[in-house]
């Protein structure tokens, strides 16, 4: 019978690989948290607090536009809507866990981590509670850890460049590398090019509200046109 250690260390060696893709995206959101006047604690801090990536970048391109407050958190939340997905799924298998571990669950899901434990999940159901816990916080640690420490090392070295060395173009190609990879269908492709073409046209709506309108009309085309795909024999 396996041990919750061996659980643990083979979350941990799934995880490898996403963390090459991790450390460059922390270093990149550190240098332009940076650059948009956020200290290395300050910036640190909010990966800790966050950890999430898609979320962090939207954020922080709100927080250099001044948009409120309510605004940059409505918008977070709603790139991070996925997460209520993964928990939901999650709570099938780690449900009976208690509170506080449930709890610190939720704060640690990251898209690979859930990955990685839904498809381990799946394929031994017999796993106990104890070991699908050691094999989910092996999966989600080092990646977090990375991501953190990253976001530091790239917002110290963002506070090394230069003034004149302006990097506000970092932010669109991030955005673009985040979101490239993704479109592997007409939906995903429809609903991309609804989204920027709505952002643009309503650049001029204040507070940041063009971007959250464009993302939902981007969301419910991309959602129709899948389901009438499924449709279509």
């Amino acid at each position: 019978m396996q041990s919750s250690r061996h659980d643990f260390w083979a979350g941990l060696w799934g995880a490898l690989p996403f963390c090459v893709v991790v450390a460059p995206y922390g270093i990149v959101f550190g240098v332009l948290a940076a650059e948009s006047g956020l200290d290395i604690l300050t910036a640190t801090a909010f990966s800790m607090a966050v950890i999430a990536g898609a979320a962090q970048f939207s954020a922080l391109s709100l927080m250099q536009d001044q948009a409120p407050v309510l605004i940059v958190i409505i918008v977070g939340l709603a790139v991070n809507l996925r997460m209520a997905l993964y928990s939901a799924t999650l709570a099938t298998h780690l449900g009976s866990a208690p509170f506080w571990t449930r709890a610190f669950v939720a704060y640690a899901i990251l898209d690979h981590s859930f990955a990685l434990a839904d498809q381990k999940f799946q394929n031994e159901p017999d796993m106990s509670l104890s070991r699908k816990l050691s094999f989910y916080f092996g999966a989600t640690s080092l990646v977090a850890v990375i991501w953190v420490v990253g976001t530091g090392f790239g917002a110290w070295l963002g506070a090394q460049i230069p003034d004149w060395l302006a990097l506000d173009f970092a932010m669109p190609i991030a955005f673009i590398a985040l979101v490239a990879p993704a479109l592997r269908s007409l939906p995903h492709v429809s609903a991309a090019f609804t989204a920027a073409t709505l952002s643009l046209l309503l650049a001029p709506v204040p507070y940041g509200l063009g971007l959250i309108i464009s993302a939902l009309v981007a969301l419910l085309l991309g959602a129709e046109m899948e389901r009438r795909m499924r449709q279509t024999p």
